[in-house]
Formats: C-alpha cells, sequence, structure tokens
C-alpha cells in the first residue's frame, strides 16, 4: 500500500533556495548544501526526523542499489512516510563525467521509490555554465542542454567503461534549470 505523499519535496526545495538568497546562506560546496537544507528543513517539519548519509539498509533489507548512503532522509516515527533527497553541487568541472553522476542519482531515486519511499527527489546546484549550455549537444549533452528530459538508457561519456557501461532509467523525468544569479542555476526532479 503506497503512503499519500504529505511533504512537497519540491516547495521545501525552491523556499530554500529563495530562503538561501535572501539571508545570503553561503553555499560552497555539496557538504554545505546538504547541511544547509538540512537545516533548514529539520527546522520546518516538525514530527519528522531528518538525517544526513543514511545506509539504505536502515529502510530496507532490499538494499542492492546503486548507492548506499541516501544524503538526506526525512521520515516519521514509524517509518510509514519517508523520503529521500540525493545531492550534486560539482565544482570541478568534469561536465560529462558529472552530468553521467546526475544520472546516477535519479536511478538511486527510482530505486528507493520502488522499495517504498513515499517520495524521492534529486537536487543539483551549478556554478558553471557548461553544465546548462553549451555547443555540444550530443550524447549525454543533450538531456542537460537541449531536452532538459532525462529518461532512457544513458551511456557512460568519458574513461574506462565509455559507451558500454550505462544507467537506465524507467521513467522519463522533465525539469527546468532554475536561476539563481551568478550564473548558478539548479534543477529538482521529484520521483
Amino acid at each position: 500500500m503506497e503512503v499519500e505523499s504529505l511533504l512537497d519535496l519540491r516547495k521545501f526545495v525552491e523556499d530554500f533556495f529563495m530562503y538561501a538568497q535572501a539571508n545570503e546562506v553561503e553555499i560552497y560546496n555539496e557538504f554545505s548544501l546538504q547541511h544547509e537544507l538540512g537545516i533548514f528543513l529539520r527546522e520546518g517539519l516538525q514530527g519528522y526526523r531528518v538525517q544526513f548519509e543514511r545506509n539504505v539498509s536502515y529502510f530496507t533489507s532490499d538494499n542492492k542499489t546503486i548507492k548506499k548512503e541516501i544524503d538526506i532522509t526525512i521520515f516519521n516515527e514509524d517509518k510509514s512516510e519517508k523520503y529521500a533527497i540525493e545531492l550534486k553541487c560539482p565544482l570541478n568541472g568534469q561536465y560529462p563525467e558529472q552530468m553521467y553522476s546526475f544520472v546516477k542519482d535519479i536511478k538511486f531515486m527510482e530505486e528507493l521509490k520502488s522499495r517504498g519511499f513515499t517520495k524521492t527527489a534529486t537536487v543539483t546546484l551549478v556554478s558553471d555554465r557548461p553544465f546548462y549550455e553549451g555547443r555540444n549537444n550530443e550524447g549525454i549533452y543533450k538531456f542537460f542542454r537541449e531536452e532538459y528530459s532525462v529518461y532512457g538508457s544513458i551511456f557512460k561519456p568519458t574513461g574506462v567503461g565509455k559507451n558500454k557501461d550505462n544507467v537506465s532509467l524507467s521513467g522519463k523525468y522533465d525539469f527546468r534549470w532554475q536561476n539563481l544569479g551568478e550564473g548558478r542555476k539548479y534543477y529538482i526532479i521529484e520521483i
């Protein structure tokens, strides 16, 4: 039996980014994004636990997932409602590799949703234009620069396993890059 989602993860994340801008909360890497968002959620959610880096095995015995640790979990006392948020905040270029990591996060959230999570989401914050625009819109770039939709089998774009390793998504996830100013943009994909 699927529990109806009581939390609107998208709204909480959008509210967080508005709060962060208005209050000049400095987000300088993925760790700061995780903690600032987690603190914001903890202050805004009564009756829920907000925890960091929880192992999948805490929530399900079927823990053969693409990743093992969940960046942020939100759950009620009896775990009848549980939410997961996976975050990315890349700082060192590596555009196609990081885009492939974005896809892995989406797959991970699909896996958790299929294992009983009420709702899951990926949140990606970037400060480099090549993540959301550029001349090359082939391969992995098309999903993030042109179509703004992630779906199907997406192949590893570089390095060992290039064009062999892939992540196959069950759903199709449309998203919008939201402007945060100073070249920073983010998107949220809810599953």
